[in-house]
Formats: structure tokens, C-alpha cells, sequence
């Protein structure tokens, strides 16, 4: 588990193909890996990968195929600047918000604008995330925990203030840039828990409208 506060913007050093998936190389920049040891998780771009070797200012870390087909990390080429957080201990302070660093989805970037001293983003999410996405609601994006400021379908605006832009890659993000999207778990635990006995059935995918119908909600009432 994460916070979605990034510790560090790291670099890749180098991603090595093999059999089909690859190896990523990375250097941590000022992550402080004294009290990383070999199979621990740290958080690249928002995706959880295992710490296979290290020295005090790298590690390499296996993508699988499944990361590479459902995350961004296949778009990194040697040079690339990535978020980096380490795993969360029972005593970190949990300034943003609980992140697994499971990817949801990619989203898109469709709108950069100078509001202030701070950048103004739109992002497009699939459509199937979008009812996980909430105005005032959290969302990670490449790992960072933000704050939704407003939704419009399947896009969301997000307004990022000189600290994030700094201690993050968005101050990178141009129109057209894949980012990796990560909804809020509570979200998918309450989807979840409003199926009731139906999530034991085979079939069941999650709330529809006519799901809700068929449990009074939306009758005279409610």
C-alpha cells in the first residue's frame, strides 16, 4: 500500500526485454533507500513493482506482461522521469490518500491551462471508471494522490499547485500524454458491498441502473 505522496522523481536507467516482458532499471534520484531491502515494493508511476536488486541509488524491478498491457509503463524509454514512492510502514503519515498501486486504467491528458501560478488539467478516464470518480473525491494519477475539482463525464479536471508540479513528472504532462489512473478503493469496496448476495453470482459485474431499480432505489421514497 501507498499514500500518493511522491517521495522522489527517478529516472529510468534502463529496460532490459526479456522473454516478453521486461526489466526496468531505475535511478531513485533523492529516495532514501536505507531501509529498502530485496522484495519490497516501491511505486513507479503509481504501479507497485518487487525490488529485485538495488544499490544505494538504484533498483531493477520485473514488469510483467499484464503490467505492460494494462499500465503506461510500456510508453518509458531510458531517460524517462517517474514517480517514485516506497511502500507505507504503520507509522507514515498518510497525507493523501490509501493507494494500492493496482492500475485501474489509462487515462489521457485533453486540456493543460495556466490558472495562476498553477496548471489546470483535464483528464479523460475509460469509460468504465467513470463512476469511481467524484468531484472533491481522490484519485491517483501516475501515482499521485489528487483531488478531483470537477467531473464531466468520463473527464475530470484537476488543478495542481507549484509544490505538486515540482515534486512530481506533471509538470512534464502535455495534451495527448497516457497517465496511469487509480480510483479510489472505497469506491470499488462500496460497489462491492451494495451487490449483497449477488456478488457470489457468476454474472455480477456491478450497480446499473437497473440493478438499483430492482432494490427500490429511484421508487417513490428514495
Amino acid at each position: 500500500m501507498f499514500t500518493g505522496i511522491i517521495e522522489s522523481i527517478g529516472k529510468i536507467e534502463s529496460i532490459t526485454p526479456k522473454g516478453g516482458d521486461m526489466c526496468l532499471s531505475v535511478r531513485v534520484g533523492e529516495l532514501d533507500m536505507s531501509d529498502v531491502a530485496l522484495g519490497d515494493s516501491i511505486a513507479v508511476n503509481g504501479v507497485c513493482l518487487t525490488v529485485v536488486e538495488m544499490d544505494a541509488n538504484r533498483f531493477a524491478a520485473d514488469v510483467s506482461r499484464e503490467s505492460l498491457s494494462k499500465t503506461t509503463l510500456g510508453d518509458l524509454h531510458t531517460g524517462s522521469a517517474v514517480n517514485l514512492e516506497k511502500a507505507l510502514t504503520p507509522t507514515t503519515r498518510l497525507g493523501g490518500h490509501l493507494v494500492s498501486g493496482h492500475v485501474d486504467g489509462v487515462g489521457r491528458v485533453v486540456s493543460r491551462e495556466e490558472e495562476a501560478r498553477a496548471i489546470t488539467f483535464w483528464i479523460e478516464a475509460p469509460a468504465e471508471l467513470a463512476k469511481y470518480i467524484a468531484v472533491k473525491g481522490s484519485i491517483a494519477v501516475d501515482g499521485t494522490s489528487l483531488t478531483v475539482n470537477e467531473v464531466d463525464g468520463a473527464r475530470f479536471r484537476l488543478t495542481i499547485i507549484p509544490h505538486t508540479l515540482e515534486r512530481t513528472i506533471m509538470s512534464e504532462y502535455q495534451v495527448g500524454r497516457r497517465v496511469n489512473l487509480e480510483v479510489d478503493l472505497i469506491a470499488r469496496y462500496l460497489e462491492r458491498l451494495m451487490l449483497g448476495e449477488k456478488a457470489a453470482e457468476p454474472s455480477a459485474k456491478g450497480i446499473s441502473a437497473a440493478f438499483l431499480a430492482d432494490n427500490g432505489f429511484g421508487s417513490a421514497g428514495y
